[in-house]
């Protein structure tokens, strides 16, 4: 059983899949360098789904800031300086906003409150959620489509591909509602070894809502959310400076399934910048983490035991008890 990493990007449009699987891959070499020089890296494939929202992508060539298909977020390796940022005052706040916007915005059947308060700010700044919501449509092999169906079907071809393999699944930012949802409506069965959220938006009460709603209507299940059944580890990554993940913690917003597995949070220090501007939600930054290496190396250096070892230890267990 071979083991394979599959990432699918967050938000925005991007450069070419090629260009940004490539600096995907350099960013997680990056940080598995920095704390290990002994590895393997396995297969990695990048979900790209840009293209069905976008009609080119953006073009590392331009350079008039003005186009709008310049690229101004480039891969680049981090400076290695270490900035120790206290951020307890945040962290106290960002608990408090937690709290308060559930109990503001959501109802105890996860039904939303004001939701002209979110649906405001998703069309004036999270276009591709918004059209991933709202039912925008497009076309496929000259087939009208739903776009989130299209993106939907894009993740589920490659997740079937490596259905027999060892997964590690990482979803940035709306990546990793894709993500959740694929593993929660259309492929509930298949087995997620290492399920990585980062910069992820899944615990905005809007967020959960629409999930909840689509839980209701799929599943007939209005129960409180779960981590995916097949999911056997979630780790979710945050920077705290990081807008998007403002709900930094997923512990509380998702229940065990029944593995018992829960998401197991990491607060990171999202060290991504260019020309002196720093984006705490770039997934380059995130993919570099030692919090994120550490978890991917265990991944990658776990061996999984043959068949036949295992029968030969069931066997010695038997004879034991005789």
């Amino acid at each position: 059983m071979a083991k394979v990493v599959i990432g699918i990007h967050g938000l925005g449009n991007k450069p070419s899949k090629e260009i940004l699987q490539n600096w995907w891959k350099e960013s997680m070499l990056e940080g598995l360098k920095n704390i290990n020089q002994d590895f393997e890296f396995p297969k990695f494939e990048l979900i790209y789904w840009a293209d069905i929202l976008h009609e080119k992508p953006l073009d590392e060539t331009i350079k008039d800031k003005k186009h709008h298909l310049y690229l101004d977020e480039k891969y680049l390796p981090s400076k290695g300086v270490k900035k120790i940022i206290n951020h307890n005052l945040r962290k106290k706040i960002l608990d408090w906003y937690d709290e308060t916007a559930d109990k503001i915005f959501l109802n105890k059947d996860m039904t939303i409150n004001y939701s002209f308060i979110p649906d405001t700010i998703i069309h004036s700044y999270f276009k591709d959620l918004e059209a991933y919501y709202l039912n925008n449509t497009v076309k496929s092999d000259g087939i009208i489509i739903l776009a989130r169906d299209e993106i939907r079907n894009r993740v589920i071809e490659v997740l079937k591909k490596y259905k027999n393999d060892d997964i590690f699944l990482i979803g940035h930012s709306m990546g990793s509602i894709i993500a959740f949802d694929i593993l929660t409506f259309n492929l509930p069965k298949i087995k997620i070894k290492t399920f990585a959220t980062m910069g992820s938006p899944l615990g905005i009460p809007f967020v959960r809502s629409k999930i909840a709603l689509e839980q209701k209507v799929v599943l007939n299940d209005d129960n409180k959310l779960k981590t995916p059944r097949g999911v056997q580890k979630w780790f979710n990554f945050s920077d705290i400076e990081d807008v998007v993940a403002i709900n930094y913690s997923l512990q509380d917003d998702f229940d065990e399934n029944k593995s018992g597995i829960k998401a197991e949070n990491f607060i990171v220090n999202n060290d991504y910048e260019i020309e002196n501007e720093k984006n705490p939600h770039k997934s380059f930054g995130y993919l570099r983490t030692p919090e994120f290496s550490n978890v991917l190396l265990e991944f990658m250096k776990r061996k999984e035991r043959k068949f036949a070892q295992k029968l030969f230890d069931l066997f010695r267990l038997l004879k034991q008890k005789k």
